[in-house]
C-alpha cells in the first residue's frame, strides 16, 4: 500500500531527527513549510529549548511583497541575524523532511548569507 505524502514525510523526518541533534554549542535550525509560509526555528534540544526563531508572517518580511522563494531567503538572513545576536554561529540544519529545494534551499541559502556556519 502506498504512503500518503504526509506519511512519507514524516518518515523522512523521523530519519533525519536520528542523525540531527542540537546541542547549546551547535542548536539545529528547523524548518517548517506550509503551502503559503516557512518557519525557521534555532533549537537547542539538549535543554528543550528555543533559542530564537523567525518566519514569513514577520512583519517586515510581510511587508517586502516578495514570491515565496525570496521570502524564504529573507526568513534566513532574519533567522541568521538572530541567532548571532544570541550568540550562536553554528548550527546543524534539519530539512524537516522537505526536499533540499526550492524555498528549503534558499532559506538556507539566506541563512549562510546571514553569517551561519552549517
Amino acid at each position: 500500500m502506498a504512503l500518503s505524502k504526509y506519511e512519507r514525510r514524516e518518515r523522512l523526518r523521523m530519519r533525519i531527527r536520528k542523525t540531527v541533534s542540537g546541542t547549546e554549542s551547535r542548536p539545529r535550525l528547523a524548518v517548517f513549510r506550509s503551502n503559503k509560509e516557512i518557519y525557521a526555528q534555532i533549537i537547542d534540544d539538549v535543554n528543550g529549548k528555543t533559542i530564537t526563531a523567525a518566519s514569513s508572517r514577520d512583519k517586515d518580511i510581510d511587508a517586502s511583497k516578495v514570491n515565496k522563494v525570496e521570502a524564504a531567503k529573507l526568513v534566513g538572513k532574519a533567522i541568521a541575524e538572530k541567532a548571532v545576536k544570541a550568540g550562536v554561529d553554528t548550527i546543524s540544519f534539519d530539512r524537516g523532511g522537505y526536499l533540499y529545494h526550492g524555498r528549503v534551499k534558499s532559506l538556507a541559502e539566506g541563512a549562510r548569507e546571514g553569517g551561519l556556519k552549517f
